[in-house]
């Protein structure tokens, strides 16, 4: 498969707190892969440093081979590179439609509708789109989210803890959204609830104190004794 994402020898410090040391990733086209890890292990600020939310001190991030190390979060989003947010904000006394079209990049005309429907589709929501953002459920605000992401049209999709506040089937509905996503793009989903995500993923990385601990499927990632110690506690988990 086809590299869409590379990190390579990345580091970011913050002050005298070293939070992300010299981490190697990659990402392929199709592929979902998870980034895990206990609190303060460093996986969010990696998913900052490929979004472009902190520019990293050192290494180099490349999208399809073309180095972004220092390229801001807008500039990525235009060459491909889309991101969800943990907590939603949608526009509460808007439809569902109407906070679609407000993320599609403008053309005007019913061509724009036609695409947010269409997206609205692929992440389950096209009944409701007439319906305010703000009568939705947690779950389908988070399908929300997502479909806001997709409107830029990523080759990379970024989910930031799209499980949290989930549980149950909305928790099940949205990682069946995610898994048809990947077809088209690349995936990484950072995720505190290994339990449910690691399943569904193609790949899995676990960070532990700024550095990756294991990387593999998930079932290498589950038998992993380094894994097991630091973040799952038993082989069960």
């Amino acid at each position: 498969m086809t590299a869409i994402l590379e990190a390579r020898r990345v580091a970011k410090r913050f002050g005298g707190v070293v939070a992300v040391r010299g981490v190697d990733l990659t990402v392929r086209q199709g592929e979902l892969l998870g980034l895990f890890g206990p609190n303060g292990a460093g996986k969010t600020t990696m998913f900052n440093l490929i979004a472009g939310a902190f520019l990293p001190d050192a290494g180099q991030v490349l999208l399809h081979g073309r180095d972004i190390t220092r390229e801001p979060a807008w500039r990525r989003a235009r060459l491909g590179i889309a991101r969800s947010f943990q907590i939603v904000r949608p526009f509460r006394a808007l439809t569902v439609l109407e906070n679609l079209l407000a993320a599609i990049p403008a053309h005007g005309g019913a061509n724009d509708a036609a695409s947010a429907l269409a997206l609205l589709r692929r992440v389950g929501l096209e009944a409701r789109a007439r319906d305010a953002a703000g009568d939705l459920t947690l779950g389908m605000l988070k399908r929300l989210e997502v479909a806001r992401a997709l409107a830029v049209g990523p080759r990379l999709l970024l989910l930031d803890e799209p499980l949290a506040g989930l549980a149950g089937q909305e928790a099940a509905d949205l990682l069946r959204t995610v898994q048809a996503l990947k077809r088209r793009m690349a995936i990484v989903m950072v995720e505190h609830n290994v339990r449910l995500a690691l399943p569904v993923c193609d790949r899995a990385v676990v960070m532990d104190a700024g550095a990756v601990l294991a990387e593999g499927t998930p079932e290498q990632i589950r038998r992993d004794p380094a894994v097991i110690r630091a973040y799952l506690g038993s082989e069960a988990a």
